[in-house]
């Protein structure tokens, strides 16, 4: 490309490079080939996309509900194989993937599972919900006996919102055109691809959406209008979102007869129509066709002798073509459906997306999962899916509600698929730290250093611990025992405590505390074992969210809390082991005391939790301030638990492909947890039971694995060894 640039304006930019200024926006076009379209810019702006491809780790795996008793099929009715402990082994298991979406759509491209996508016929429809609020509050209600516990976003997921807002709308259309770029990479050449959104950032999507599939892709802009109480007197009352829908290609499916919007009883009643029994409509028993109707008289006129033969209107089948605006409630109090989760859509919403944009059997995905309303219909529909999500407690959510739905389908006598739940494992140092990659290689390097020591600076000083150097892993010692501080904004990884594990035996150190602020699903206890066979006494501790509290770490109110604690207890009878779950015991906290009391006004109360307990700190209109304890039994912890009653009994294999694209296959060491039988509380029903059904064992030693998840999302799990 060739540059005409006169010597005056060559001048004028070398001076202003030089002085390290901001060159003026027309050079802009002088100096850079003039765009043939409109151009979505931001601050930092790249057309690069990440191509990190991580290995998945297998967490869990749900193929069956809960047997009620032992003698219970437990085979569904056609679709799969099954092995002799009626667990599926053929046909896709649905996908439930917990971590960051970025990292999960780079190693979904370029990783194994694609080609596992590709052998189930390509990713079809992509729905997604991405967060568009700035100012929304993530928090959530959690059920304690008569009162309700503010359970806010865990630091993890308070980053990540922060790196999407953190410099308004740039580092949000920043996040997500990178996700889009690789959302249209998987998606199938046939598929379609639906954003939701609302007013605040609707015209940056609708600019990202064109540049990446391009103008030609865009098929619709649906207003999704619904009743809510919220209203002002300075502007017309927002009650309506957006939803964008584009195609990859012309090629695509819309399946408009399962969206037709029904007639009106007016209409059927004016032109007195029929069901003619399959499922289109009649007048009088003759056909209607030709020029639009006028009347249901000029009509019986014009055919009454000379087309006495059934002539049927297509328009007329069972109902007429669907607008661009839908008229759907959001989903109520009351409602079966409710999750109590922030941002839930409506069922209906997405069943009409679903039916209309795929087919039965196709495989959807939705990478902002939340409390799994896409999944959830899906799996009514026969769909297969692919679901993901950055929160813990989203993913849980989302578990339980697939359980459910598992059973409704059990019931009724339908086939249901099997779904695992994932893992992003083995983070690399470069992808937790948060470094901006945007930056030079040494910038980069700078700003990862820096920011990594500045981390471990704060997290040693909540701990009150003293910082020491030349250790790969340790960063400070505390009361005799090494201290090593897992990532900032990623859960530590099995590769991140093995490497703890591998110095510890190097140096010969035997009494090591791992802080982190989240661990990799399914860590412990075993790798706790692990370590102890080695001869070392391992430590795991969660870093509570208040170290970022300045107050608090003067006022040496910071504590570090272990993670939760299991007892159970086999009952052996006549070939049968039953589980009792008999404590649990967990150290959490959340908020601190002193400053609650603060913050609160006379006559309100909080509810906070404190060394396990969860308290009530309440206000009375002359300031004075009492405590209850609402967590009266150590049951009111546990939200769901589940068992695996012949644990060591799938390996967990992991395949990945080497330089020249062959795919190897490698036990990693650890085992699969399969949930046979599980209980837990729903919005309905906060009830729980504590001994599992009686399950049919063969004679011999075998390892059961208990799995309880607390109400906040955390799962903790314990291995015993039985004799049958």
């Amino acid at each position: 490309m060739q540059i005409n640039l006169t010597e005056n304006e060559k001048r004028d930019i070398a001076k202003y490079l030089e002085s390290g200024k901001p060159l003026p926006e027309k050079y802009r076009f002088l100096l850079f080939e003039e765009k043939k379209e409109v151009e979505l810019v931001w601050n930092g702006k790249t057309s690069e996309v990440t191509n990190v491809v991580l290995p998945f780790q297998t967490i869990e795996v749900v193929d069956e509900p809960r047997a009620e008793n032992p003698d219970e099929t437990k085979k569904q009715q056609t679709l799969f194989d099954f092995d002799d402990r009626g667990r599926q082994i053929t046909g896709w298991t649905n996908k439930l993937i917990w971590g960051d979406n970025k990292l999960i759509l780079s190693s979904l491209k370029g990783g194994v599972l694609r080609e596992e996508i590709e052998k189930a016929g390509g990713l079809k429809l992509i729905y997604i919900d991405p967060p568009f609020d700035v100012g929304a509050d993530f928090s959530m209600k959690v059920e304690i006996g008569d009162d309700e516990l503010t359970k806010r976003p865990n630091v993890l997921e308070e980053l990540a919102y922060r790196d999407t807002w953190g410099k308004g709308a740039d580092s949000f259309i920043s996040m997500i055109y990178e996700r889009l770029s690789l959302m249209k990479d998987l998606l199938a050449d046939d598929g379609s691809i639906y954003v939701h959104c609302d007013w605040r950032v609707n015209s940056y999507l609708r600019l990202a959406l064109d540049e990446i599939f391009g103008s030609s892709a865009f098929k619709n802009e649906i207003s999704w209008c619904y009743k809510t109480r919220q209203f002002s007197k300075k502007y017309w009352n927002r009650k309506h979102d957006l939803i964008f829908f584009y195609t990859k290609s012309n090629n695509y499916t819309f399946n408009v007869d399962q969206v037709l919007s029904p007639l009106s009883e007016s209409t059927i009643k004016k032109y007195k129509l029929v069901d003619d029994q399959g499922g289109r409509y009649r007048l009088n028993g003759r056909g209607i066709t030709g020029s639009p109707i006028r009347s249901a008289k000029d009509v019986e006129a014009k055919w009454e002798t000379t087309h006495p033969e059934l002539v049927v209107r297509d328009y007329l089948r069972e109902g007429y073509p669907p607008e661009d605006y839908w008229m759907i409630d959001i989903v109520n109090q009351a409602a079966h459906e409710r999750m109590d989760f922030p941002t839930q859509k409506p069922e209906a919403l997405i069943e009409k997306i679903i039916k209309a944009s795929s087919n039965e059997n196709d495989l959807i995905a939705d990478f902002f999962a939340g409390s799994g309303t896409t999944l959830a219909v899906a799996e009514r529909l026969g769909r297969k899916w692919i679901g993901a999500d950055l929160g813990k407690f989203a993913i849980h959510t989302t578990r339980k509600r697939m359980i459910n739905i598992q059973r409704d389908m059990k019931n009724a006598g339908q086939d249901f698929r099997a779904f695992e739940i994932l893992n992003l494992g083995r983070y690399e140092r470069q992808h937790y730290i948060g470094v901006n990659l945007n930056l030079r290689e040494e910038q980069k390097q700078k700003q990862l250093e820096k920011k990594e020591s500045d981390f471990v600076k704060l997290i040693i000083k909540a701990y009150k611990a003293e910082a020491i150097d030349n250790f790969k892993t340790f960063s400070a010692k505390k009361a005799g025992r090494l201290v090593a501080i897992g990532p900032i904004n990623m859960p530590a990884s099995r590769l991140f405590v093995e490497e703890v594990i591998k110095e510890c035996i190097e140096k010969q150190i035997t009494r090591v505390d791992v802080l982190s602020f989240e661990y990799e699903m399914g860590l412990f206890p075993k790798i706790q074992e692990e370590a102890k066979g080695k001869g070392i006494d391992l430590a795991l501790k969660h870093i509570p969210r208040e170290v970022f509290d300045k107050r608090a770490i003067e006022k040496n109110q910071i504590e570090f809390h272990d993670v939760s604690y299991i007892e159970v207890k086999p009952h052996v009878k006549k070939g049968t082991v039953a589980v009792e779950l008999t404590d649990f015991s967990v150290y959490y906290n959340q908020d601190i005391v002193d400053n609650v009391v603060a913050s609160i006004k006379n006559g309100s109360n909080k509810v906070l939790v404190e060394q396990g307990n969860i308290i009530k700190i309440s206000k009375d209109k002359d300031g004075i301030v009492t405590r209850e304890v609402l967590t009266k039994e150590w049951t009111d912890w546990i939200d769901y638990w589940a068992v695996d009653f012949d644990f060591e009994s799938k390996q967990e294999i992991k395949r990945v492909k080497n330089e020249v694209g062959e795919v190897k296959e490698a036990w990693t060491g650890d085992y699969i947890f399969e949930n046979e039988w599980q209980s837990f509380r729903t919005k309905k029903d906060r009830s729980i039971e504590l001994i599992s059904v009686a399950h049919e064992c063969q004679k011999g030693r075998r390892k059961i694995a208990v799995k309880v998840v607390d109400i906040f999302g955390n799962d903790t799990m314990k291995v015993i060894d039985v004799n049958i």
